[in-house]
């Protein structure tokens, strides 16, 4: 099986060698919505990004362009004529900071040479959509979730959004099995990461061979042709990437210390709310555990100017264990070593040095530590 993974990831890089990659890709889109007039427009963006815009007139409008390669991207009224979207300070946590305000009149579509077709009675919120394959793709995977998204509510728990978290990228990974020469597919594919957390390698090695040649050599593919990588490197039953960093006092600290017991390397920050969020149930675990062979080692994303803040999150969350990071966030020498893209993420490792389990939370990292932990 390890072989044929191997061989799996390979071939999609040989493709990339010897496909052309189109300079781009063509769209248009057409839309009515009742019969608002000048000055409305509306706006095509991707996050904050403004990739294109159209008068509304006598409720008609229409845009026509290019795009590097098929992605979604989402169509947002501005009545007024000014775009909606855009940063405002607020008070989070307490403080004043700025935030990204999306306007909720819009609506989200895929890019393709269409026409995709937007009808709607005076918003685009409610408007209905219609267009190619693309866009066929796209509703079918909206339909797909739509159950997921609808237990979505004010008042959850952290550990019940986790659940839903991962029964939405259950289900975008259902999806790319049944469409994998779809442009929506490459694109879930990297979403399913951020959503339901890292991905195991054996799972979406696959689904990522099974892409066309051309995805692949997209920049979005490319990216995720290095994350594969990543989780080579950390696929269970692999051997731990070893590392040796300092701790705040100096101490410098080896994974290979721990070797001959029960390790959760466990990486986050200071800055990060769900991974402050995660360490009662870290500590938890440590507890209930500590007098078993078992150990927890943080590794720290946070920078050198965030070190006092990493100092005082160790303290304010009571963190026992030893603590190390080379202050580099995301850029940080063990980050890259085990393809770190997101955070809380940790890695279970046994006492010969394999990885046995990976992105653990709550209840779920009880249970495993008792399933090796006898």
């Amino acid at each position: 099986m390890k072989s044929l993974l191997f061989s799996l990831l390979l071939a999609p890089g040989l493709a990339l060698a010897q496909t052309p990659v189109p300079a781009s890709y063509p769209y248009l889109i057409k839309g009515k919505i009742g019969q608002l007039d000048a000055p409305a427009k509306v706006y095509l963006v991707n996050g904050p990004q403004r990739l294109d815009s159209a008068l509304v007139q006598q409720g008609r409008f229409e845009l026509k362009g290019s795009t590097p390669f098929p992605h979604s991207a989402a169509l947002v009224l501005g009545r007024q004529g000014q775009l909606p979207d855009g940063w405002r300070e607020m008070m989070l946590g307490g403080k004043v900071r700025r935030a990204f305000i999306e306007s909720p009149d819009r609506i989200r579509l895929f890019l393709e040479p269409g026409p995709v077709v937007v009808t709607g009675f005076d918003s685009l919120r409610t408007a209905r959509l219609s267009g190619g394959k693309l866009t066929a793709d796209y509703q079918r995977l909206a339909e797909a979730t739509k159950p997921i998204t609808a237990k979505l509510k004010p008042g959850l728990s952290q550990a019940q959004y986790d659940v839903l978290n991962k029964e939405y990228a259950q289900a975008q990974m259902a999806f790319v099995k049944t469409h994998p020469t779809s442009w929506v597919s490459l694109e879930t594919l990297q979403e399913a990461r951020m959503i339901g957390g890292p991905p195991q390698y054996a799972e979406v090695a696959p689904l990522y061979a099974a892409l066309t040649p051309a995805q692949r050599a997209s920049p979005s593919g490319r990216e995720y042709g290095e994350l594969l990588l990543g989780l080579k490197a950390t696929a269970i039953g692999t051997q731990a990437p070893a590392f040796s960093q300092r701790t705040p006092e100096g101490k410098q600290v080896s994974l290979a210390d721990y070797r001959g017991k029960y390790v959760l390397v466990d990486f986050w920050a200071s800055w990060c709310g769900p991974c402050r969020q995660e360490n009662p149930a870290v500590l938890k675990a440590y507890e209930a555990f500590k007098e078993r062979n078992f150990m927890v080692l943080g590794v720290s994303l946070d920078e050198e100017k965030t070190r006092a803040a990493w100092v005082k999150a160790i303290a304010d969350d009571q963190l026992p264990w030893a603590q190390v990071s080379d202050l580099r966030g995301f850029g940080g020498t063990v980050a890259q070593q085990y393809g770190v893209k997101a955070i809380p993420q940790n890695f279970l490792i046994d006492p010969s040095g394999k990885i046995v389990a990976s992105n653990l939370r709550g209840e779920e990292l009880m249970a495993t530590l008792a399933k090796f932990i006898k």
